[in-house]
């Protein structure tokens, strides 16, 4: 078993129960060396997660990775949003952000049937998918069906219509409020 599915088997069921959906996780860096545990959840009711979201998902982690002890040596914790040009990590990303531009990598398939350390990369337009099949329309091309598991890298393309599509996070919590000079609140206009 890889060290990152080792690592999602103990981390995936804390997200959950914390009311989280899982988005990624990756180790980065090298046994001995500067190593980073990077994880990226998300609060399925806004698609993102607060400061205070990410704080409670790694301090409900601390314990367990601690008695589990999977990672050789010593590591960052970090824990993240996935924003909103995110990546696509899961087969429903590909039905959930259906209509929105990506920016993805494939590995080249074989005549045998195996995929290739050989990337190709390209922008489309999500239609959905089927079963593990992802529907793309590429501009200028037309419509491509690509199994999912040649998708080396995705990410969504910071548009205005993903930015309308996106839900905004609760402007209540206040550690999220950046005060910037010139915009009004809220709360400010109704003083």
């Amino acid at each position: 078993m890889s060290l990152n599915t080792t690592l999602e088997a103990i981390i995936a069921p804390i997200v959950a129960d914390l009311g989280f959906a899982l988005v990624r996780v990756q180790m980065n860096g090298r046994a001995g060396g500067s190593q980073t545990l990077q994880i990226m959840a998300e609060d399925p009711v806004t698609g993102q997660l607060t400061i205070a979201q990410c704080s409670a998902i790694s301090r409900a982690l601390d314990e367990p990775l601690e008695a589990a002890d999977p990672i050789e040596g010593e590591y960052s914790l970090e824990v993240s949003s996935p924003g909103i040009d995110r990546l696509l990590t899961r087969l429903a990303d590909w039905a959930r952000w259906a209509g929105h531009e990506v920016r993805l990598k494939l590995a080249a398939a074989a005549e045998d049937g195996t995929i290739s350390r050989k990337t190709t990369a390209m922008k489309a337009v999500i239609i959905g998918h089927e079963g593990d099949m992802v529907h793309l329309d590429m501009p200028g091309t037309g419509k491509m069906n690509v199994p999912f598991g040649q998708i080396v890298s995705a990410k969504l393309v910071l548009t205005n219509k993903l930015i309308a599509a996106t839900r905004p996070l609760d402007m209540g919590d206040a550690d999220e409020m950046i005060d910037e000079p010139g915009i009004e609140t809220d709360a400010e206009n109704d003083n």
